[in-house]
């Protein structure tokens, strides 16, 4: 029996996209123990997941906090990995990389840059979609993949009858019009049209709701919907999974959520602008579809609506 280390940081989105990828080393490594490292804000959604036998924090504090460094190196040379999966692909990664395994190949680690197809550089390899730049990485490394590009983020979930019974949800359709802060970009500006719609068409048959992060609750202010919290602070993760899963449907900008309600098999919609592509992220499903704009702000509700009720019919 060897010990395995899976590394994945974040963030939101990008975990729920890994969810394939991580089943599928777990499934190749049934008689192993599996580790993972990863980030303060993921520590609790992991312990959920049952493929790993313990999870590691990693502070991500800056390279140059050697004491920190020595620390987090000296720990994991502890547990004597046999192999390494890189599904973050970082700088930060790669620079572990040659603090524990220096000379090191395929063999023990696993990354974009070991795995890299001849004659593709990374800038190339990286305009594919990043589930097929998974399913490159683990087939490469041995792996038979099953899961890798169909993601199934519902072990994340848990219960919110709390919730369902305080805000008396039946069938709602869940909004998602936030971003990041820097990534205003992001934002379609006319969630409030398409909320009037929805309930001129649909009278009472759906709760409109919204559920904020921690950064949000402010702006979900501004929408007329129901803004779903838990004893006042946002719904943490494995809840706000509940939430999308149990849903009716799912409208959102290109933001965390909206990756965690494609991978959760749901009905929705995601809106880009300029900012990327759905097919590089990986977002679309058989139910989860995405509208591409060159300009959010010349995307019409009237469009948004006519998808969402041909969806949901």
């Amino acid at each position: 029996m060897s010990n395995i280390l899976v590394i994945k940081h974040g963030s939101l989105g990008d975990i729920a996209q890994a969810s394939g990828a991580i089943q599928d080393i777990s499934d190749n490594h049934r008689s192993d123990n599996l580790y993972l490292l990863t980030t303060k804000p993921f520590i609790n959604l992991f312990k959920k997941n049952h493929n790993f036998k313990d999870i590691i924090l990693d502070k991500r504090l800056s390279r140059f906090n050697l004491i920190y460094l020595y620390l987090l190196m000296r720990r994991l040379k502890k547990y004597k990995f046999t192999k390494v999966y890189d599904l973050q692909n970082s700088n930060r990664t790669n620079f572990y990389k040659k603090i524990l395994f220096p000379k090191s190949g395929l063999d023990i680690w696993s990354s974009t840059e070991t795995t890299l197809p001849e004659g593709i550089s990374k800038k190339q390899f990286d305009q594919d979609g990043v589930l097929k730049r998974f399913d490159h990485q683990l087939k490469s490394s041995g792996i038979s993949t099953k899961n890798v590009l169909k993601p199934d983020f519902s072990w994340s979930c848990e219960d919110i009858s709390d919730l369902k019974t305080k805000y008396n949800l039946k069938k709602y359709i869940i909004l998602f019009p936030f971003s990041s802060p820097g990534l205003t970009i992001k934002r379609w500006p006319y969630f409030n049209n398409l909320i009037e719609k929805i309930n001129s068409q649909y009278s009472n048959e759906f709760q409109i709701i919204v559920a904020p992060g921690p950064n949000e609750i402010k702006l979900a202010s501004e929408f007329d919907a129901v803004c779903i919290l838990d004893n006042g602070v946002a719904v943490n993760i494995c809840k706000l999974a509940s939430l999308i899963k149990e849903s009716s449907f799912v409208v959102s900008n290109d933001t965390g959520p909206a990756h965690m309600a494609a991978h959760l098999n749901k009905k929705g919609l995601v809106l880009f602008g300029s900012h990327t592509t759905a097919e590089k992220v990986s977002i679309e499903t058989e139910y989860f579809k995405a509208i591409q704009v060159s300009d959010l702000s010349k995307l019409s509700p009237e469009n948004v609506f006519e998808k969402l009720k041909s969806s949901i019919s």
